[in-house]
């Protein structure tokens, strides 16, 4: 039998080859004395046969539980964003007198595959996916045999706990900060894909308009690609409008460092003569933007809290109402507005 075949049996499959009920292999799974010395010995045999992994590590987590957690990334430990999310996630796991194994893989599913092996073989209380941005992921059949929770991302068929990003507020709360400072005319640089901060944020702009009574102008929202060059002429072609915007909703903070260098060579003063508002907080970044730029923090820290809090307290499993939880962005105020 090949290694993929292996990773895909099930306690049924177990059942069926060693002629007992599933309700026997659990016994025996779970060193019950109620069952035979023969029947043990077939069941471990059909076990080892078919490289079955028990549920939660059932096995050894009843007689030799870890007190580690994996968190397994595709890219965000290489990411600004990396340490908010790890430092959340240590902080609740040693709250709970564990640490934290963590494997990046690279968007390399060998390594995705060989890092939860190692999960089982450390006998970890559950495992965290995170992935670089908010997004849908498509993970093996395997992370459904340990309690897992998926960090800033979420499983098509929403059947594993997830925690991502509030886009939709965080987009609504940006503008309705510039809306307050009096600005009507408001303009938006955003992504060109349709991943979810796209659709969010571009919602939250909607929603504030129209909570404050403003039309919404389609010939102020843009999309460009994350590139200085696109954002620039974005930037340009916005402000060359007639009755150009008074102030910038930018889909991150990258976006809106590129239209600050096409505002300066406009002569446009920021904040005084437009607004400008970001989004993520990369504080290297933004906090060190002639002027510092407001903006829109992801909850990282929270994020790696809520997931570590959940898979210890919540006994994550499979499931079509799992918990799919969404977290503020708060604003992060500084001279740009």
């Amino acid at each position: 039998m090949d290694a993929m075949q292996k990773r895909s049996s099930t306690i049924q499959d177990v059942a069926r080859r060693a002629g007992v009920g599933v309700g026997t292999v659990s016994r025996v799974l779970n060193d019950h004395p109620n069952v035979t010395q023969a029947t043990r010995e077939q069941v471990l045999r059909v076990i080892a046969d078919l490289g079955y992994r028990p549920k939660s590590a059932a096995v050894t987590l009843r007689t030799r539980q870890t007190r580690e957690i994996g968190l397994i990334t595709d890219e965000i430990a290489t990411t600004p964003f990396a340490f908010d999310l790890i430092r959340g996630a240590q902080d609740e796991a040693w709250a709970h007198q564990s640490i934290l194994v963590l494997i990046n893989t690279s968007g390399n599913l060998d390594l995705l595959n060989a890092a939860l092996d190692q999960m089982y073989d450390r006998q970890v209380r559950g495992v965290l996916y995170a992935a670089m941005f908010h997004q849908p992921v498509n993970l093996p059949e395997r992370f459904r045999e340990l309690p897992a929770v998926l960090v800033d991302c979420y499983s098509e068929d929403r059947s594993l706990p997830s925690v991502v990003p509030n886009e939709i507020q965080g987009g609504q709360d940006a503008v309705a900060t510039l809306l307050q400072h009096g600005h009507r005319r408001i303009g938006f640089i955003n992504y060109t894909t349709d991943q979810p901060a796209v659709v969010g944020r571009l919602e939250g702009y909607r929603r504030a308009l129209a909570a404050a009574g403003v039309a919404y102008d389609p010939t102020l929202v843009r999309q460009a690609d994350i590139a200085p060059e696109a954002v620039y002429r974005t930037t340009i072609q916005l402000m060359q409008q007639p009755d150009r915007p008074t102030a910038l909703f930018c889909f991150n903070d990258r976006t809106a460092m590129w239209a600050y260098d096409a505002l300066r060579d406009l002569a446009l003063r920021v904040p005084e003569e437009v607004a400008v508002i970001g989004f993520d907080n990369q504080e290297l970044l933004a906090a060190n933007l002639r002027p510092p730029l407001t903006t829109m923090q992801l909850p990282h820290y929270e994020m790696g809290r809520w997931a570590v809090h959940h898979l210890i307290a919540g006994n994550p499993q499979p499931s079509p109402t799992a918990p799919q939880v969404q977290l503020d962005c708060p604003l992060v105020w500084r001279a740009s507005v």
